[in-house]
């Protein structure tokens, strides 16, 4: 999803038919809780993990979201120059590590055009905060046995994979062999979403039985057609109404269940409680307590 703000103003603002493979988890330190108080009320999100706290997609950033409580994260996944698939928001390394420091000659520092070593050798967390000095980029599959050993779920994007031909078939093999194709996770552990139609129904077509979300606003007329291969319909906060939710809720998916929405980012009470009361199913935040808390007012 778009780019988050810096730290300092996040602050002040607070005030996502192949061979399925067995896997084992860890047990947790401490089990996760509900993410929500209300019945009814919508599931919260983690964006980037709780990315108002710690830098985005980082173990630390979904470590801080298992702290606090919350079961599902987000993250973005991109690919590198020798093909090992990152968990990173931007195309380019330049906002969230020191690429430039370390690589001075290789702008625009574009994921695609380095390799998983030279990425390994970035700091992902003094940006945030010296706190977080020395955090890197997780690989994909580090990621998922982090959140599995976190005993949490994921809502799983797919970032312009229109630069990362079969970016989606990759993801998948890795999504596999970590065990979360398996009937528990992809009952109800597991969505994967994009910006892309085309790679949302990739992966309804390569992996049916997975739930899938289009991140988007599209025109209410054309709903039934995104029906045909996404689950959810996963639209900015500022861009929906009560009457476009319920526009969502009366269409069915391609599993046949009514069609969902999560919304995003939000990061404050009223907001939550005004997409809570249109009737989303879900809110994505990079402040999952604020959401929480407010909806359990609300």
């Amino acid at each position: 999803m778009y780019t988050r703000a810096a730290a300092t103003t996040v602050a002040a603002l607070m005030g996502a038919g192949a061979l399925v493979l067995p896997t084992t988890h860890a047990a947790a330190d401490t089990p996760t809780v509900s993410s929500t108080a209300k019945p009814g009320r919508p599931l919260v999100v983690s964006h980037r993990g709780a990315s108002a706290y710690a830098p985005e997609n980082t173990f630390a950033a979904i470590d801080k979201a298992r702290e606090l409580g919350f079961t599902w994260v987000e993250n973005d996944v991109q690919r590198t120059k020798d093909g090992e698939l990152v968990i990173m928001h931007d195309d380019t390394l330049k906002r969230t590590t020191n690429v430039e420091q370390v690589f001075p000659g290789r702008a625009p520092w574009k994921v695609a055009d380095f390799t998983a070593a030279e990425i390994r050798k970035l700091d992902a967390g003094s940006w945030f905060s010296p706190k977080y000095a020395g955090q890197r980029v997780p690989t994909l599959k580090q990621y998922m046995n982090r959140v599995s050993r976190n005993r949490q779920s994921l809502v799983f994007e797919f970032k312009k994979p229109e630069i990362y031909p079969g970016i989606e078939k990759q993801g998948l093999r890795v999504l596999r062999e970590t065990g979360w194709l398996d009937k528990a996770h992809v009952s109800g552990k597991l969505v994967i979403q994009s910006f892309s139609a085309d790679s949302v129904k990739t992966v309804h077509k390569l992996r049916p039985d997975v739930k899938t979300g289009f991140l988007g606003t599209p025109a209410a007329a054309d709903l039934a057609d995104y029906a045909t291969f996404s689950d959810q319909i996963n639209a900015t906060h500022t861009s929906i109404s009560a009457k476009y939710v319920k526009a969502i809720h009366a269409l069915k998916g391609p599993h046949k269940k009514r069609l969902e929405i999560f919304t995003w980012t939000v990061n404050d009470g009223p907001n939550a409680v005004r997409a809570a009361d249109f009737g989303v199913d879900g809110i994505i935040t990079n402040a999952p307590d604020v959401v929480r808390k407010a909806l359990r007012k609300g």
